[in-house]
């Protein structure tokens, strides 16, 4: 039965059946919520599976110089990790599908090879635009990810663990020293847009300069799993943020917590379509000097007061 319980889990709920629900329900929320910022209708709600459903009845075009191994093996390997690295995330409640020590560790190292396939599968698509978007989405990576880190683990460092489902009993028992890390939930959520390629950190796929960047030759199937992983990494991100630094669950009640965690989650949705409709795009260079200069030691300075918030009100 337990074994039962568990495939269920896995595959079902909330595991792949739902993962993928919610990520094309998140892309029509962006989607909606942007064009309605344009003073626009915006898409019917059956439009992203509508568009997934049409890449899939697509012909895979492979390059002729392309390295055929890797540029059908990245797509594949995208949607495995973030798929992945959603069941060690606790959602309505304290306990994640899967736990351990140190699994935050693992769920950001999961979180950032998306982007290092969309580099080699730019890369080895020998397209000019191809590799130019490869070049700067590895190029953006280093700029986003320390603000990021240290966000997420200044809030770890806070809770005395390494574990997130540890973080979620922490600040459930602690229910106000979440207010302590919205410095550096401001912060992660400027970074989860640059992971995401949004605007205005969409500098790898500016459509009006290097036409899809990485994705340029990618078709069909491949295309379309490629897509939907970025979707799963939306819902995975804003997933990963409403746990660490919006902590609020309810273990005794399942569907309140449950609607708790769609509200958190939708509310980040509609974060990343406000930056898109109010931002332009930054050059390379503008989004490099923007972290490093600024949200990377803001990043540090909320690391900083968790350790004196840690040393002197926790011991």
């Amino acid at each position: 039965m337990d074994i039962l319980q568990q495939l269920f889990n896995i595959f079902i709920f909330p595991g792949l059946l739902f993962l993928f629900v919610f990520a094309l329900a998140a892309e029509f929320i962006d989607r909606r919520l942007y064009a309605r910022f344009q003073n626009r209708m915006g898409p019917p709600w059956f439009q992203p599976l509508a568009d997934f459903i049409k890449l899939l009845a697509k012909e895979d075009i492979i390059p002729q110089e392309a390295d055929v191994a890797t540029f059908k093996l990245m797509p594949v390997l995208a949607l495995t990790a973030t798929v992945t690295s959603f069941f060690y995330i606790p959602l309505w409640n304290e306990q994640a599908l899967f736990s351990f020590n140190g699994d935050i560790i693992v769920v950001l190292y999961l979180l950032t090879i998306p982007t290092l396939t969309y580099f080699l599968g730019g890369w080895y698509s020998r397209s000019v635009y191809s590799m130019i978007g490869a070049v700067r989405s590895l190029t953006q990576l280093f700029a986003y990810e320390v603000p990021l880190f240290m966000s997420i683990l200044a809030s770890a460092l806070l809770a005395g663990t390494w574990s997130l489902s540890g973080m979620a009993v922490f600040y459930n028992d602690h229910p106000w020293y979440w207010l302590f890390n919205l410095i550096g939930f401001a912060t992660a959520l400027v970074a989860l847009l640059g992971k995401l390629e949004k605007v205005p950190f969409d500098i790898p796929e500016a459509e009006t300069e290097i036409v899809a960047g990485s994705f340029t030759e990618y078709s069909g199937r491949m295309l379309a799993l490629f897509r939907l992983s970025i979707n799963v990494e939306m819902v995975v991100g804003a997933s990963l943020l409403a746990a660490v630094f919006l902590p609020f669950s309810l273990d005794g009640n399942l569907v309140l917590g449950f609607a708790i965690y769609l509200f958190k989650v939708i509310s980040i949705v509609a974060f990343i379509a406000l930056a898109r409709s109010i931002f332009a795009r930054l050059r390379l260079d503008q989004m490099i000097n923007l972290c490093w200069r600024f949200f990377a030691p803001i990043g540090f300075l909320q690391v900083l007061i968790n350790l004196a918030i840690k040393g002197f009100f926790l011991k």
